[in-house]
């Protein structure tokens, strides 16, 4: 008697907007402008600041990752058309639902757009609301990424535009509970979240995409300086990010415990240099994805032990 294999079903019209915002990634992020804030302060911020935040930074993250997938739908369905199903690794945080499902054809461009610019109108409103300057920061942050997106077959360099963009909600954070807050805490803050998301989070992504990218032509770190480069630069970036978090301790004007280390550096080698060593020793989108998974819980478990360290 013949059997049919179970049909697997399709992910839900709102599971398929979630996949479009990286929403299980994006409530990760959210945490990175919570910590900044609270390593600015050493304290919760008010409730009204608390409040309007959680919004803005929920909208602001969902748009932009709605953004890149947006600019980049084409190149998207040009490298399915010509490589076939993109590849996931096994617990890829990016393809929880679906990736990429305005290229695959699963949400129309008309949908995805609006999608967007809902989330980026609210998110913008709330960041006025917080601070002019952060509206700015987040219009910025915007152009930023586009810019990234249509850099893909131009330089390997645009991963710094990358490094530019994920540090920036901590920073509209940080001129959200403190207008006229210190250049050198807030260029620190910006240097170790830019190393971070070079080292623990694009380049590690990209290395999972190598063989796709060759063969559509497109331009990233992987491509240009192959394994051994990449896993070179990988772990240099995540040697600075740890040496910046280090640095952060003494220029922040909160009142933090000593516990700060104690918890720092052992997220920083089980998160972030021990996957690097891993990927530097092995060379292999396996550890490229290990490493990615891993570092994206590393604004969190910064974020709870500046907490700890504010209360200790």
């Amino acid at each position: 008697m013949e059997t049919t294999a179970p049909t697997v079903p399709a992910p839900s019209r709102i599971k398929l907007f979630m996949a479009l915002s990286r929403t299980p990634h994006g409530l990760l992020d959210m945490t990175t402008p919570a910590l900044a804030a609270l390593f600015w302060l050493g304290a919760i911020p008010s409730l009204h600041v608390v409040f309007i935040g959680l919004i803005t930074a929920f909208a602001g993250y969902t748009a932009v990752y709605a953004l890149n997938d947006l600019v980049d739908y084409r190149s998207d369905q040009k490298k399915i058309r010509e490589c076939g199903a993109l590849k996931c690794s096994a617990g890829d945080l990016d393809a929880v639902y679906v990736r990429h499902p305005l290229a695959l054809g699963m949400l129309s461009l008309g949908q995805s757009i609006v999608w967007t610019a809902a989330w980026g109108v609210l998110a913008l409103a709330g960041a006025w609301l917080l601070n002019p300057l952060c509206a700015l920061i987040f219009i910025l942050g915007c152009i930023a990424e586009t810019i990234y997106c249509l850099m893909l077959k131009v330089s390997w360099t645009r991963t710094l535009v990358s490094g530019a963009v994920k540090s920036a909600g901590g920073v509209a954070a940080i001129y959200a509970v403190c207008p006229k807050t210190s250049p050198s805490f807030v260029i620190g803050f910006f240097l170790w979240f830019f190393f971070w998301e070079i080292g623990g989070q694009n380049v590690p992504n990209d290395w999972s995409d190598m063989e796709e990218d060759m063969r559509t032509g497109a331009a990233t770190v992987p491509v240009r300086f192959g394994p051994q480069g990449s896993a070179r630069i990988v772990l240099g970036s995540l040697c600075v990010a740890v040496f910046m978090s280090m640095v952060l301790f003494w220029l922040t004007p909160a009142r933090l415990s000593r516990f700060y280390f104690a918890g720092s550096i052992p997220a920083a080698l089980f998160l972030l240099l021990f996957p690097a060593l891993d990927l530097y020793r092995a060379k292999s989108s396996s550890q490229a994805c290990a490493l990615f998974n891993r570092a994206t819980y590393y604004p969190l478990t910064m974020f709870v032990v500046i907490l700890l360290s504010a209360l200790i």
